[in-house]
This record gives C-alpha cells, sequence and structure tokens, in this order.
C-alpha cells in the first residue's frame, strides 16, 4: 500500500500549538476528528465537529484522565493491518474503525522538571497512553500516519492535496520521528529517576538524550563524518548554546577548541578582565589585567606564533580596543559573554572570523558527566570541578603574596592544559606553557623554552619565567622536573604532591630557595 487516504484523524494534543487550524484543514478535505480530553473541547470551541473518544471506546475518561484511549477500539484501529483478511474481520466483528492518522504530543515532562515541580507533578506529567499511541501508529506505519511535531503539519496536508493521501515515503519518515520522540521521552524519564529522584551517581543504564544534530562538513580530518548535539534545557550553558554572530559555519575542530577555550575562561568568571588564547585545544597565553585589551595583549605575547589562527575567549563583553587587537592577525573563533556595537562593527570587517556571543559563562563548579567513546564500549566520569582547597607550604620559605596569587593563577591554567602540563606564569600571565608530553622533564623544559622565545620576539630583557611561580597538574616524580623550573628562574612551585620521592622533591625546592605548596588534589587532562 503506497498512498494511504486519510478519511478519520485522532486528535490528542499537549501542545496545542497550531492544532485548530490544522484540525480545521482536515475537517475541510472531509476527515472525520476524534479527539480526546481539552483537544476536544479546544477543537468544539473553534466551532469543529469532533467525536470524543469515549464514544469511541463506550467508556468515559477516567481516573483524572489517566484512562481514556488505552481501549482495542483505539489501538485495534492504530494497528490492524488494513489489507489482512483476519485483521478486518477482527474490525468488523468489534466495531472497530480505521484511524488513519494519529495527530500527538506528550506530557511536558520536561519542561515540569525544569519548572521545579515536586515529585508528584512530576511524576504525573509521565504520559502513558500519549507513547502507547505513538507506538502502535508508528510501528503500523505502512497503513497509518502518525504527526508528533506541529512543524509537520503543514507536510501533510500538501502530501494530501498532492496525492490524496500519505505516501509511503512520508509515512516511514514520521514513524521514525514518532520513536525517536518516544526514546528520548523515555530517556528524560529514566534519567529523572536515576539522577535527580534517586540520587545514582552510575546508573545500570545511563540515558544519552542527543538530538537535533548540526550536520558538519567533517570531523578531524576531511575523511570523516561529524556532526553536533547541543544540550538540551534551560540549564544548559556552553559552546551549543552560544550564539554565532558571524563568520563560517564552525568545524569540528572549531567546537572542540572552542569548547576548551571557554571551560578555561569560565575559571574567570568573577575575576578581572581576562584573555585565552587557544590552540588545538591547549592554551598557549592566558592574561587577566586592569582592561580587556591590556588582557589579550599580554596574553597573545606569551606565544604569537601559536596565536595565529588560534581560539579566544573573554569574560568580559569585547570593545573596540580588544576587537581591533583581536583582528590584527587571523583568527578562527572569538568567544565573550558580549560585544558592544563598535566592536561587533570591527568585526565586521573579518567576515571568515566566527564571533560567539554566549550570555552569562558556564559554571566550572558544575556538576555532570564527561563521556569518551573508546573501542567497545565508554568511559564516563564527573566532570574535572575540582577546585582548591587548603593549601599546604612545605618548604622553608613561605610564598610572597605575589608568588602565592601567581601560584593560584598557574595552577587554574594548567588544568586546562593537556598531560603532562607545565604552566609558568608571572603577574597574572602566563610565561610559558609546556603540554602533553610523554614526561613532566620535557613538559618544563619546553614551557622554559617557550618564555625565552617570546621574550626574544618582544625585546624584553629577559623571559618572564624569571620571578615566576609553576604549576603542574600532576606530582613531581623526580627533582629533575622542578630542577629545570629552577632553572628557568621560577621562585615558587604549586603541585598537587604525593609522591613517594616527595623528601627529594622537597629538598632540591629547599635548596633552590624556592617556596613551594602541595594541593592535595591533581588535573589530569588527557
Amino acid at each position: 500500500m503506497t498512498v494511504v487516504a486519510i478519511r478519520r484523524a485522532l486528535l490528542s494534543v499537549s501542545d496545542k500549538a497550531g492544532i485548530v487550524d490544522f484540525a480545521r484543514a482536515l475537517d475541510e478535505r472531509g476527515v472525520e476528528l476524534v479527539s480526546t480530553g481539552g483537544t476536544a473541547a479546544a477543537l468544539r470551541d473553534a466551532g469543529l465537529p469532533v467525536c470524543d473518544v469515549s464514544d469511541l471506546t463506550g467508556f468515559p475518561e477516567m481516573m483524572d484522565g489517566r484512562v481514556k484511549t488505552l481501549h482495542p477500539a483505539v489501538h485495534g484501529g492504530l494497528l490492524a493491518v488494513r489489507d489482512n483478511p483476519a485483521h478486518a474481520a477482527a474490525m468488523a466483528a468489534h466495531g472497530i474503525g480505521g484511524i488513519d492518522l494519529l495527530v500527538i504530543n506528550l506530557y511536558p515532562f520536561e519542561a515540569t522538571v525544569a519548572a521545579g515541580a515536586g515529585r508528584d507533578e512530576v511524576v504525573e506529567n509521565i504520559d502513558i497512553g500519549g507513547p502507547a499511541m505513538v507506538r502502535s501508529a508508528a510501528k503500523n506505519h505502512a497503513h497509518v500516519a502518525v504527526l508528533t511535531d506541529p512543524a509537520d503539519y503543514a507536510e501533510l496536508l500538501a502530501a494530501v492535496d498532492a496525492d490524496g493521501g500519505t505516501g509511503m515515503e512520508l509515512r516511514r519518515r514520521l514513524a521514525a520521528k514518532a520513536f525517536a520522540l518516544t526514546a528520548t521521552y523515555d530517556a528524560m524519564i529514566a534519567s529523572w529517576f536515576a539522577f535527580a529522584d534517586q540520587g545514582q551517581r552510575f546508573p545500570q543504564t545511563l540515558p544519552l538524550i542527543l538530538e537535533a544534530p548540526q550536520v558538519l562538513r567533517y570531523g578531524e580530518n576531511p575523511h570523516q563524518h561529524a556532526a553536533f548535539y547541543a544540550h538540551r534545557g534551560p540549564a544548559a550553558r556552553g559552546i551549543g548554546q552560544a550564539r554565532q554572530v558571524q563568520g563560517k559555519e564552525l568545524s569540528y575542530n572549531n567546537l572542540n577548541d572552542a569548547d576548551a577555550a571557554l571551560e578555561l575562561i569560565a575559571e574567570f568568571r568573577d575575576a578581572a578582565p581576562t584573555a585565552v588564547i587557544v590552540k588545538h585545544a591547549n592554551p598557549c597565553g592566558v592574561a587577566t589585567a586592569e582592561t580587556l585589551a591590556a588582557a589579550y595583549d599580554q596574553a597573545f605575547a606569551c606565544d604569537t606564533v601559536s596565536a595565529f589562527g588560534g581560539i579566544i575567549a573573554l569574560n568580559r563583553p569585547i570593545d573596540e580596543r580588544t576587537a581591533q587587537a583581536i583582528t590584527a592577525i587571523f583568527t578562527e573563533v572569538v568567544i565573550a559573554p558580549g560585544a558592544d556595537a563598535a566592536a561587533l562593527a570591527v568585526f565586521a570587517g573579518k567576515r571568515n572570523l566566527r564571533l560567539l556571543l554566549t550570555g552569562d559563562l558556564p559554571d566550572p563548579a558544575r556538576g555532570g558527566l564527561a563521556v569518551k567513546s573508546i573501542a567497545g564500549g565508554w568511559l564516563v566520569q564527573g566532570r574535572d570541578n575540582g577546585a582548591l582547597g587548603d593549601l599546604t607550604v612545605v618548604t622553608k620559605r613561605q610564598p610572597t603574596a605575589q608568588e602565592l596569587a601567581d601560584c593560584r593563577f598557574a595552577w587554574t591554567v594548567a588544568k586546562h592544559v593537556k598531560s603532562n602540563a607545565i604552566v609558568y606564569a608571572k603577574d597574572g600571565a602566563t610565561a610559558g606553557v609546556g603540554a602533553g608530553q610523554m614526561n613532566r622533564l620535557e613538559s618544563a623544559r619546553i614551557a622554559a623554552w617557550k618564555a625565552r622565545d617570546a621574550a626574544d620576539k618582544a625585546g624584553w630583557p629577559e623571559p618572564r619565567t624569571i620571578g615566576s611561580a609553576v604549576a603542574s597538574d600532576a606530582f613531581f616524580p623526580f627533582a629533575d622536573g622542578l630542577m629545570a623550573a629552577v632553572e628557568a628562574g621560577a621562585t615558587a612551585v604549586i603541585q598537587p604532591g604525593g609522591s613517594i620521592r616527595d623528601d627529594e622533591v622537597i629538598a632540591a625546592a629547599d635548596a633552590g630557595g624556592l617556596a613551594m605548596i602541595f594541593t592535595g588534589i591533581r588535573h589530569f587532562r588527557h
């Protein structure tokens, strides 16, 4: 059966947007309207002829509307295979009429949860009859069309006008959309029960709700297919919820790097003006200053080579001076809470530059799960939202107030650098960043070399590692990494501690006249 004429439609919607106009269009095309509760009342108020489901089933709606459509007269009309003689005989014997179109959406479970409703109200908004009808109609899509989205009303009417009914291709597509709806709906319910209602950390089944993908041109490399799925819900904050003001379509790598930049700048959401420059998901320059433009200039000075084609994130709305500095070199993406009119005008001159405005920055202390695919499964962990608590000075010398501030700054940046991570910082700006090496000694050396290179390019008399603080994302397993920091000119160290050679490392720090702080927490980032 290819084209199915619509003679009878069952309409039962929670979201009544467009339903009266759609029902009127069906009525004008000679379709019998059957409906439930509030939907039937809305259609009747609009002067449309409508048959109540209770007239179809012979039973009234009962139990506060909990039971109304769970009846053979409804599900038989949806599930019957019309060209099956046995099914046709059963329909005739029991007075079951076919339902050719189901128009339905479900109780607003997600909106009820988002509104902060109590447990009883949340549970009451778990739809039972709706998903059952959706599944019945979608299963029998060879004979029944199911509409679960008001956005599809016009397309169905156009098909009826063009072909006299619904074609198989349309019904299959609508069925797939319907099953995706029930899957998402059940996943939301399961997620609420597991996390909000029962407080489970890792439930037996982990419901992941991913929908409305943005198909990307390609993935990390041109031969890889890719798409982006944004988190849904009013609490979602991140790249997926940012507003792209201008620029080319975001690529897979743009999104990945922009996320890294946004996560880091979020650490400074309540700080003085701060700029972050990221390249290949690693920060190559971070600085805090009295103005946003000064912060960007200092961050850029840390590594002027890597900044080319980078991602820039800022914790303040962008002004004209900062926009001019940013657009002086090629930049892929700029992320900020906002931008004034003058800054927007500057960016408009760089048509390919992607400008993302986020409004609020994410809360770095927020919870949630981080999920990563590996061959044969998924790794799931809580977000790294660990913050510095009590700090322990383990050396003879105490850090100065400036050294302590630089230690905290360097530690915050190191949290977002790929392991093994070493970050030198001085006066609220990164001096050198060593990322992703197979041993900590090489990261320390690379960060020091980059600082010397930055000084040479800027014409400074000495690298900013002189008198700096150095942060290590994990403990120094040997004193050699620490000694590399000493050779670079660092005077203070912040690290987790916990190595079996801590005594050796502390002794080396004392010998070098350093102040060293143990955090008791590490920040591996792979």
